[in-house]
């Protein structure tokens, strides 16, 4: 009876990386967590190549190594990667041993071996082949979506530009409405300033007036009481006529021309102070029709006062319209942003999701065979 010991030990497979290059940042830190686990330089060079040959599918070499750890010198490195490529060729050879085991059956039994071999890394690779193309799927739909994404942001970006351009031309336009504006208000404070002249000119003629017919009625006091005066005389004069008929002839005839020029006189008075109350009244008048013109002159120039403020309250309004197409067109971009980032955090979470496992069991399997 032949009693067969088989040594069969089976190495998994280098995990073939994406058609895209690593992620630099996690090989470092898979790095950084590797040192605090293995403080030995050999152990950590040991481990390393293991994670760059089985996690990440690269070849290891020493300058790759030492660019990584940067720890030991340079030998250092080569004595782990040598150490590495003889446990792994010895852990992938087939052995059969036996003394008394016939020189056929050792190999037939190494071919059989060898062939499960064989399809058990067809198998693997052809796993991998769907696994490779299913993620490229994936990114190349994620491409696409970051094609769209970004179209949508040039398309946002113009728009914003327009609107920016817009709005440039809104400011442009409220400063000339501005500038305008205070040409009127200006043109307004003037014309308020000869209305004020003009109402000032006006009460200064109105007192001259009632100081013209003040001094009119004194006047007119004086010659009613001249002229009271001269009755009573007259009338004293007749009485004493009447006592001295012929000699108050003459003195009656006296008193009725003095009586006559002094009617002359009134009314001479009277005709001069109405030719001035006249030409007052006229005057008055005149400066009546002037301060119309000014009301009508500032009320046309409030019109438009007002149009003014009414198209610079249309801008402003139109101005709260574009920040808000603004705001809005903002928030869309930041959408989109977001939707970009978690369609890339999607491609990297499907390419890393068949790694850890397969590279943590290959890991497991070395250290067992190591034991």
């Amino acid at each position: 009876m032949y009693y067969v010991i088989l040594s069969i030990q089976f190495l998994p497979l280098p995990v073939a990386m994406s058609t895209s290059e690593p992620n630099e940042k996690q090989l470092l830190a898979d790095i950084d967590a590797l040192r605090s686990q293995f403080p030995h330089t050999q152990d950590l060079y040991r481990e390393v190549c293991v994670l760059l040959f089985f996690r990440y599918g690269i070849t290891p070499t020493t300058n790759k190594l030492y660019q990584l750890v940067r720890k030991g010198s340079m030998s250092a490195p080569a004595e782990a990667l040598n150490k590495f490529w003889e446990d792994l060729r010895d852990k992938s050879r087939v052995r059969i041993e036996h003394p008394d085991l016939p020189e056929s059956l050792k190999t037939a039994a190494g071919e059989l071996v060898a062939a499960l071999w064989s399809s058990a890394q067809g198998a693997a690779q052809e796993g991998l082949a769907t696994l490779r193309s299913e993620a490229q799927a994936q990114v190349a739909e994620a491409r696409l979506a970051q094609a769209t994404a970004e179209a949508d942001r040039n398309t946002a970006q113009a728009s914003h530009a327009l609107v920016s351009q817009a709005l440039e031309q809104a400011h442009t336009r409220i400063g000339e409405l501005e500038q305008a504006l205070a040409a009127r208000d200006a043109t307004i404070a003037a014309l308020e300033g000869q209305l004020q002249s003009a109402r000032g000119e006006n009460a200064g003629l109105l007192q001259k007036l009632d100081d013209a017919r003040r001094d009119f009625s004194l006047e007119l006091e004086k010659l009613r009481s001249a002229a009271s005066l001269a009755e009573e005389r007259f009338r004293a004069s007749e009485t004493r006529a009447l006592m001295e008929i012929d000699r108050e002839r003459t003195a009656a005839s006296k008193l009725l021309k003095e009586m006559e020029g002094l009617r002359s006189h009134a009314e001479q008075a009277g005709e001069r102070h109405r030719t001035e109350l006249a030409a007052l009244q006229e005057q008055l008048g005149n400066y009546r029709q002037r301060a119309g013109e000014l009301e009508g002159n500032l009320k046309a120039v409030s019109a438009s006062r007002d149009l003014a403020l009414e198209d610079l309250s249309a801008m402003r309004n139109l101005l709260g319209e574009r920040n808000t197409y603004i705001a809005r067109v903002n928030g869309e971009a930041a959408e989109l942003r977001t939707q970009l980032e978690q369609a890339r955090q999607k491609v990297d979470d499907l390419v890393k999701a068949g790694r850890p496992t397969r590279g943590t069991r290959a890991s497991k399997n070395l250290k067992s065979a190591d034991s």
